[in-house]
């Protein structure tokens, strides 16, 4: 089967594996049928991730049919389809059973899938503890939907929940890339008070304008102004930073109004620097992910319901032998490109 190897530092490569086979009771393989490029795989193609395992098949964030399950599946059955989620979680742990599965004790516990064994951006994939691991997706609901609900929809839910977000609050979300704004419709369903979206490409600025007119949009370096007008406190009560690098961080920071909540969704290249002499006084909590995903039959019932659609997101499809040219694409953020889905063809 064809499957997108992360080869070494700086190189992925198309190339030809071996069908995946149950290796434990509670495995199950899926046939894929569409995956997306996910900016984690930027990172691990850019060596960011010291974790990820060369040799292994990139992507987390797909949905599929059931092949096979393991003896001790339950959760699902031959012919399911399915979401795939990011998190590779026991459900028996500790963390596990307070809902931190990205803390998850075994061994290829946490992000595994497409980082520390093999992925989603091919054919076939084996997904590990298959009944906490894959969703069944509705009838009515398409895999175009069910998509981004195993990764950056369950980013952007984890985030908003954990932000505590309350009907008087103003909300700043930093970053319009897909994380950014699946953070955003998991925001409004919170129904604040005020949402404002900081985003400095003038593409992902026009895309949020265009589909959802009532949230308001600034460029970074006229934020933190901008900010303190559009607030009722000197500040944003909750700030969910998205976009990722040392700028933004600090940028989360001073947009916060002193005692708001400050949730770090992004993952970063390098340490960032908390300036606590100048923040002195704030009295701000600090919230960080990774992501914890135990809310994907929540999701996908929201989006059943019409309460929730990614699919806007979803601007650019090609088929699995094409994926070099999709990651440049991707990269390169050409022609307005927010998410790009791979489609699986073969039956």
């Amino acid at each position: 089967m064809l499957a997108y190897t992360y080869v070494e530092k700086g190189r992925f490569e198309l190339m030809e594996k071996p069908k995946p086979a149950l290796a434990d009771p509670q495995d199950a393989i899926v046939r894929v049928t569409l995956s997306s490029i996910c900016s984690s795989d930027l990172h691990i193609k850019h060596g960011s991730v010291p974790r990820a395992v060369p040799g292994i098949t990139v992507g987390h964030e797909m949905v599929g049919v059931v092949e096979e399950v393991g003896a001790e599946v339950t959760a699902v059955r031959p012919g399911d389809r399915v979401t795939v989620n990011v998190e590779t979680f026991c459900g028996k742990c500790f963390f596990c059973r307070n809902g931190f599965v990205n803390n998850c004790t075994d061994p290829n516990g946490g992000w595994a899938l497409g980082c520390r064994i093999d992925g989603g951006q091919t054919e076939y994939v084996r997904v590990p503890y298959a009944n906490q691991g894959l969703n069944k997706i509705p009838d009515g609901v398409t895999d175009r939907q069910a998509l981004l609900v195993g990764d950056v929809l369950a980013t952007g839910y984890w985030a908003a929940r954990t932000s505590e977000i309350g009907p008087e609050d103003t909300v700043l979300i930093i970053g319009a890339g897909p994380t950014g704004i699946c953070t955003l419709l998991c925001v409004l369903l919170r129904q604040p008070k005020r949402v404002i979206v900081c985003e400095k490409d003038p593409e992902r600025l026009r895309f949020v304008r265009e589909h959802y007119p009532q949230v308001l949009t600034v460029e970074p370096e006229q934020a933190l102004e901008f900010v303190r007008k559009n607030s009722d406190h000197g500040g944003a009560d909750r700030v969910l930073e998205v976009a990722g690098v040392p700028q933004t961080f600090q940028l989360a920071w001073q947009c916060a109004r002193p005692n708001a909540i400050v949730t770090v969704v992004a993952l970063y290249d390098g340490p960032q620097t908390l300036p606590l002499p100048d923040m002195y006084g704030k009295n701000l909590i600090f919230k960080t992910g990774g992501v914890d995903g135990c809310d994907c039959d929540e999701t996908l019932r929201l989006i059943r319901e019409g309460k929730l659609d990614t699919t806007p997101l979803i601007t650019h499809t090609f088929p699995l032998k094409e994926i070099q040219r999709a990651y440049q694409l991707f990269e390169g953020r050409e022609d307005g490109v927010i998410k790009v889905a791979i489609e699986n063809q073969k039956v």
